[in-house]
């Protein structure tokens, strides 16, 4: 176990946000080899390491959501987690790619795939061009021990931008910056239930209360997080007062604001971000958006959304939801990186793993969950694949409060040692 935490502390050590993964993907590289796997990669940045004659396909992303001062990450231990300070940790997904790395130097008969950029729209699945030998595939990007997960939603990236008319500011109005604090961020799949604030439609709210007109924008972490900062310029006629979750400072004349008649807090405050229909018999959101990013750029303002669905029916009614939305506000949009929802399947390896799952854990079901995982993408490019998906406790992924539990680590490794 000891030897998990320090690969663990070596993976956290090495930058690996989104989009700058080379270092940690080197590294990876050179660790399996000398195990003595057989290592392909592909044009995406995904890795394939292959030893002996393997049944199971052990699968991580290796990228992570940065938040705060990642990725300088200082690890600390408290009441039996790991934390970082002010920071993301990346147990999503490092503690899976850890665990992968020490099992590979134990066993002659495994599989291994490191898929690239997960966390963006999943790129490096959507680009595998390696082809998975194993029968079964387990993916360790589940974040509760015990239960097995047989589906997931799909989703899509929604980028949009609209030009605003820049009008000379105002006379008789003061110029204020504004910040958000105390919000607390999170998952923009699991949490989106969770009644969790979203900083951009809250600092709007305040704004289209106090008649405030917008001069500049930013805010937002990543496209699947739930926004926690996010600061604005704005034009007030009356004094502005801070509250429990927005900072206000009195600041220098601002001279430029975008079009009072094409104001840009109107759109921001009626986007319907949030839970869109829910299943009361499953416990499970069907259908969410995620008002994600905003960031003006001089008179360019830019907006990223995530819609997440459990079916393709649900999907495209979302897609065309927002994009109607969009063009009613004069937005420009496009979509990317859309992948499939994965449809639950209970067969023979699904099985297997709970008959072993229930030795460690005092409970263990099977469920679907209202995020993306990369298995439904995988199974598209490998039919002969039975896919579930497991993983330790973590708790609140994609912000500064992201924890693991270091004792479920050691169970779900455990389980791992015995089901290969």
């Amino acid at each position: 176990m000891q030897e998990l935490m320090e690969i663990f502390k070596t993976v956290t050590s090495i930058p690996h946000c989104s989009f700058k993964t080379e270092k940690l993907r080197e590294y990876l590289i050179k660790e399996c080899e000398s195990s003595d796997a057989k290592v392909s990669v592909d044009g995406a940045g995904n890795i394939l390491a292959k030893k002996g004659e393997p049944k199971i396909c052990l699968q991580s992303h290796y990228d992570m959501v940065c938040v705060g001062k990642a990725p300088n990450i200082e690890i600390v231990e408290e009441n039996g987690f790991l934390k970082a300070k002010n920071s993301s940790l990346g147990a999503d997904n490092g503690i899976g790619v850890a665990m992968m790395l020490y099992l590979l130097k134990r066993k002659k008969d495994i599989e291994l795939l490191f898929t690239n950029d997960e966390e963006v729209g999943l790129l490096g699945a959507n680009g595998l061009e390696l082809k998975i030998s194993s029968k079964y595939l387990l993916n360790l990007d589940s974040e509760e021990e015990g239960d097995i997960c047989l589906g997931c939603a799909g989703g899509v990236d929604v980028l949009a931008q609209k030009e605003f008319k820049m009008i000379k500011a105002p006379d008789g109005y003061k110029s204020y910056s504004l910040k958000t604090k105390n919000f607390i961020g999170g998952h923009s799949g699991v949490d989106i239930d969770k009644d969790i604030k979203n900083a951009i439609k809250e600092l709007a709210y305040f704004i289209k209360r106090n008649s405030c007109i917008i001069s500049f924008i930013e805010g937002g972490e990543a496209q699947n997080a739930i926004p926690k900062s996010v600061t604005a310029k704005v034009l007030c006629k009356d004094e502005l007062s801070g509250s429990e979750h927005i900072e206000v400072k009195e600041i220098e004349a601002i001279t430029e604001v975008m079009d009072i008649q094409e104001e840009l807090s109107d759109f921001l405050v009626a986007f319907p971000s949030g839970v869109r229909s829910y299943d009361k018999e499953l416990s499970l959101v069907k259908s969410s958006i995620n008002l994600a990013i905003v960031k003006s750029e001089d008179s360019l303002v830019k907006v990223e959304i995530s819609p997440r669905a459990m079916s393709e029916e649900e999907m495209e009614n979302i897609i065309l939801e927002t994009t109607t939305f969009l063009k009613r506000f004069g937005f420009e949009y496009e979509l990317k990186n859309r992948y499939p929802s994965w449809k639950p399947y209970i067969g023979d390896f699904a099985k297997k793993v709970r008959e072993i799952s229930k030795k460690y854990f005092k409970k263990s079901d099977f469920y679907a969950i209202h995020a993306g995982l990369e298995c439904g993408v995988l199974i598209s490019k490998n039919p002969h694949l039975e896919a579930v998906s497991i993983g330790p406790n973590i708790n609140y992924p994609h912000s500064t409060r992201e924890e693991v539990e270091i004792d479920s680590i050691k169970r779900v490794l455990n389980l791992l040692e015995e089901l290969l």
